[in-house]
């Protein structure tokens, strides 16, 4: 089993998520008392926070570089970035590394076109869901993008900074998502990619009447089969 590192603490609230769907995986697939080989480098969140409410984002690239670095010099052999909003600084996090990028563009972009869909919703964080980084690496798989309102993205990045990240789950805020995906889908939305890793803690497909795609399990899922894959 490859030893992946993980670049986390983007919330620590999510990245708990990682580890322990991670290990809930290998554990189905490998039985008995398997764990997954995990290597974790959990940053502080609030100078992250801090840099991305700033638009400082070659600093936040040179520190999240510098971890991966770290994570590759312990023996991680595949690196899983454990946030949506920071693969904005993807490019500069793998030219710090020789080990591979698992990307969750990429993997869930890959899951949207297994379903058969072409047009989606993304929520995210305003950042995540304005600029064009996760947008333009899910368009190049062919996928169109529809984002939600002003008004709409306002709520779904307040709650996930002012709620989720400090593990505040609330049914408001849920029903608040709910009416989000639901003028996503009246907007001609296929499906919905949970584009932030927080919002797991909050709606899942029962929430929708399309289909949802969890961004940080389909990442997880694609961790894990590449820990276990042969070559």
């Amino acid at each position: 089993m490859r030893l992946v590192g993980l670049l986390g603490g983007m919330s620590w609230e999510s990245s708990a998520e990682y580890y322990r769907l991670a290990n809930e995986m290998v554990r189905e697939r490998v039985g008995g008392l398997a764990s997954a080989r995990l290597l974790l480098h959990s940053v502080d969140f609030a100078e992250v926070e801090r840099l991305q409410a700033e638009d400082r984002w070659d600093e936040a690239g040179a520190l999240l570089a510098t971890a991966a670095a770290g994570l590759e010099a312990g023996g991680a052999e595949l690196l899983v970035l454990c946030t949506n909003t920071m693969h904005k600084v993807a490019p500069a996090i793998e030219a710090a590394v020789s080990i591979p990028l698992l990307h969750i563009g990429d993997v869930t972009a890959r899951a949207v076109r297994a379903a058969g869909l072409e047009r989606v919703g993304l929520l995210a964080t305003s950042y995540t869901m304005e600029q064009d980084f996760l947008r333009e690496r899910l368009a190049g798989h062919g996928l169109t993008v529809l984002v939600p309102d002003g008004g709409d993205r306002a709520v779904v990045h307040r709650i996930i900074y002012e709620e989720l990240c400090l593990g505040v789950v609330t049914e408001e805020s849920r029903q608040a998502y709910r009416d989000v995906i639901a003028r996503l889908v009246a907007a001609g939305a296929e499906g919905v990619i949970l584009g932030c890793t927080e919002i797991e803690l909050l709606v899942d497909q029962s929430d929708a009447d399309v289909p949802v795609f969890p961004t940080t399990r389909l990442h997880v899922e694609a961790a894990v089969d590449a820990a276990l894959a042969d070559d």
